[in-house]
């Protein structure tokens, strides 16, 4: 097919590879081949024009768009746009409850949280929920049920101490907002 000035983005991945993710050309052929034609505004004499045609990919194709996304963060998805955001460990089984509930206040704000309540070692459930890529972990015990906080740690395993749910929900959506 023969097409008019082209315009291609490239990236380059983390191997230096280049790859082709977005284009957007001119295309005289398909007006032609469909018979397509408007009538021009200025046209005083009822008079006919081809169309040119603008094709875009913005993405190039959406799996490697995902796959260049994906090897470019090494699996670690920001905030925004990460399906697995916020993991919720209670101790014992007496903090579950808890933990419950500020995944649901989580949830009504619009943030993906999901509780372990698996029987594993506390050591264990940190350790699993940082390979599955969980933005942040929130430890509740009994002192985070009395005092109605949570322990905040990040995926690379940094703690960021006590904090309200409240205060928590506001960093989260400062982070959102900001694309971080």
């Amino acid at each position: 097919a023969f097409y008019g000035p082209k315009i291609d983005f490239t990236v380059v991945d983390a191997l230096k590879r280049r790859h082709q993710c977005a284009t957007i050309q001119l295309d005289f052929q398909l007006p032609e081949r469909f018979n397509l034609s408007y009538a021009p505004q200025d046209s005083v004499h009822g008079g006919f024009a081809r169309p040119v045609i603008i094709h875009r990919a913005i993405f190039g194709s959406v799996e490697r768009f995902f796959a260049m996304i994906l090897e470019h963060t090494a699996g670690k998805l920001p905030l925004w746009l990460s399906p697995k955001q916020v993991a919720i460990l209670p101790v014992s089984q007496d903090q579950i409850s808890y933990a419950q509930q500020v995944e649901q206040e989580l949830i009504e704000k619009g943030f993906c949280a999901d509780v372990d309540d698996s029987d594993n070692t506390l050591k264990k459930k940190i350790r699993q929920n940082q390979l599955m890529q969980y933005n942040y972990i929130l430890v509740v015990g009994k002192e985070e049920v009395e005092t109605s906080t949570v322990n905040v740690r990040s995926r690379d395993n940094v703690v960021h101490g006590t904090k309200s749910v409240q205060e928590f929900m506001e960093q989260l959506g400062r982070e959102v907002e900001s694309f971080q």
